[in-house]
């Protein structure tokens, strides 16, 4: 399988007489909130790693979804949070730097958190955000309906969205009506990626991701949040099957330890499910070898915010 290109189609589209919409939507929210869970909920695929540990998402990834006669493309933001580091600059920089791109901005809210921690200022920062906006509440199964309309009523107060709903992006409650929305909502044109095609991310990237993914399943209770996947080489073989060779970078070598674990069993565990998923993503046999490298302050190197699809902030 080759890699998937980021070029618009020229006659991409349904055959219908009906006029076709299309556009950005930005996904934006605190993190944790289930961005990346509605993002593949929309699409119907991965696009976008999940993961319990905050700020998995750290560029901005595009899940591009057909719903009647639209396309949509979402951009899956990094969770924005009071940044600390410079990945964490980075981070919310790009969160807002999509979200100013979008045709509609969405606006995640986890209803069991509300607007405690990082929501009341990212509403506060949306005011000044021109795009039309929409309030989403998630995890609707586990809050009460009295609390979710008192929510939806104080974000509302802060933000004239144009729409609120309710929905679950682990059971796909309520998505429906949001998909319905925004296609009849996003501008009328043609579409702007092929029919067939649902992310603009490079396969190269996505499957660092997808490393990347269960490397934190597996040892998020353990690994700092600094730690970063670079597929290094991707060659397709004679026999159909493909060879994937990626480095896993930490900081120090207690981390290098962690990663590999007891007689290798931590590695050998993320290398096994890292495979099983990219051979069913790409219907092809995968082999795949993982190495461990030790890259002090690599938070502080533009090649890696570069190699994630960052600006590296200058202070």
């Amino acid at each position: 399988m080759t890699e998937l290109e980021n070029q618009p189609a020229d006659d991409s589209g349904p055959t219908d007489a009906r006029p076709t919409h299309s556009g950005f939507v930005a996904l934006i929210g605190p993190t944790n909130a289930g961005k990346s869970t509605l993002v593949n909920r929309f699409v119907g695929a991965k696009v976008s790693i999940v993961s319990h540990k905050v700020q998995t998402t750290r560029a901005v990834m595009r899940g591009i979804a057909i719903h009647d006669n639209a396309q949509i493309v979402f951009m899956d933001t990094p969770g924005i949070f009071k940044p600390r580091r410079r990945l964490d600059r980075a981070m919310v920089t790009s969160a807002w730097g999509g979200a100013k791109d979008a045709d509609m901005i969405l606006l995640l809210i986890d209803s069991e958190r509300g607007l405690r921690g990082d929501g009341e200022a990212i509403l506060e920062a949306l005011k000044d955000v021109h795009q039309p906006k929409i309030l989403v509440l998630n995890k609707i199964d586990q809050v009460r309906h009295e609390d979710l309309l008192k929510l939806a009523a104080t974000a509302n107060e802060a933000v004239k969205f144009e729409r609120t709903f309710m929905i679950s992006a682990t059971n796909g409650s309520g998505c429906d009506d949001v998909m319905d929305y925004l296609a009849t909502t996003l501008p009328e044109g043609p579409w702007y990626y092929p029919e067939d095609q649902i992310s603009d991310l490079p396969m190269r990237q996505l499957a660092a991701e997808i490393t990347r993914e269960k490397l934190f399943l597996r040892l998020h209770q353990e690994l700092p949040y600094s730690s970063h996947v670079e597929t290094e080489k991707w060659e397709e073989r004679k026999d159909g099957s493909v060879r994937i060779e990626q480095v896993i970078y930490v900081e120090r070598d207690s981390q290098k330890k962690i990663v590999l674990g007891k007689n290798g069993d931590a590695i050998k565990s993320i290398s096994t499910s890292s495979r099983k998923e990219l051979s069913e993503i790409l219907e092809q046999t995968v082999h795949l070898f993982l190495f461990v490298k030790v890259r002090e302050n690599w938070g502080d190197d533009p090649e890696r915010f570069r190699e994630m699809g960052l600006e590296f902030p200058r202070d």
